[in-house]
């Protein structure tokens, strides 16, 4: 009985398909340090070779999530109590 193991770390161009947005964008998100990866290259003056840990995704979505804005409250009328008029 064999048991898959969860891959803990993605590639950008994985990500990428994921979000429906171009494997570029993931890069310059990653170079920005927006999205944390790590260069699992085995030359560092080569190019790099990104893998982007689970939990960095989940930090970046958690980061980059829309609230919707808060209905703000009714505006009070002005009180004509205590206001002597003058001109009508």
């Amino acid at each position: 009985m064999s048991s898959a193991v969860e891959r803990v770390k993605i590639t950008p161009p994985e990500l990428a398909r994921q979000w429906g947005v171009t494997t570029e964008k993931i890069l310059t998100f990653i170079r920005s340090g927006e999205l944390a990866a790590i260069d699992a290259s085995t030359r560092r003056n080569k190019r790099p070779r990104f893998l982007i840990d689970k939990s960095a995704i989940e930090d970046f979505e958690r980061r980059r999530a829309v609230v919707p804005a808060s209905t703000p409250a009714p505006r009070r009328k002005r009180t004509t109590e205590g206001v002597t008029e003058y001109f009508a």
